[in-house]
């Protein structure tokens, strides 16, 4: 005799075990709710009904580009980037201003370039801009940094 999920004696609702949802004859349309529709999921919430496997947040290549930018954020150019790469750093008084990353010592086209904003001795913006092959701005991250004296208490991150 099959067995119930729930492991009792009794035939079997499906072969196997797991949760299932019978097919709906419309997406979601009340906030909190979730249907299978049409061979997709279907959520709804506050902002409205949505697939989550649509994607949504950010698109391949600014994924790849953020991807890229944290290689980036410890010291220079990384996977993709061929070598012979040139940094350029400008300076206000002791602190740096702008650290630019090019394709090389002629500065034909930007791969990466840091602003940073200082407030004293404090980092307050720093701004990353990721360029792609071609020299044409992919994605910018901002974080907003604040500080207790002069240690840092906490940092925003934005990207555009």
């Amino acid at each position: 005799m099959g067995r119930t999920p729930d492991r009792r004696p009794g035939a079997p609702l499906r072969e196997e075990e797991g949760a299932y949802f019978d097919e709906q004859a419309a997406p979601a349309a009340t906030e909190g709710q979730f249907v299978y529709y049409s061979g997709r999921w279907s959520f709804y919430d506050s902002t409205g009904e949505y697939d989550p496997r649509s994607g949504g947040g950010i698109s391949e290549a600014q994924h790849k580009a953020l991807h890229d930018l944290i290689h980036f954020i410890d010291e220079g150019p990384a996977d993709g980037w061929t070598s012979g790469a040139y940094k350029e750093t400008t300076w206000s008084g002791v602190f740096p201003q702008t650290v630019i990353w090019y394709t090389d010592s002629g500065k034909s086209k930007k791969i990466v370039e840091l602003t940073i904003t200082w407030t004293g001795v404090n980092p307050t913006t720093e701004v990353w801009e990721m360029y792609d092959a071609t020299g044409a701005l992919l994605v910018t991250v901002t974080d907003s940094i604040t500080y207790s004296g002069i240690f840092e208490q906490n940092r925003t991150r934005a990207w555009a």
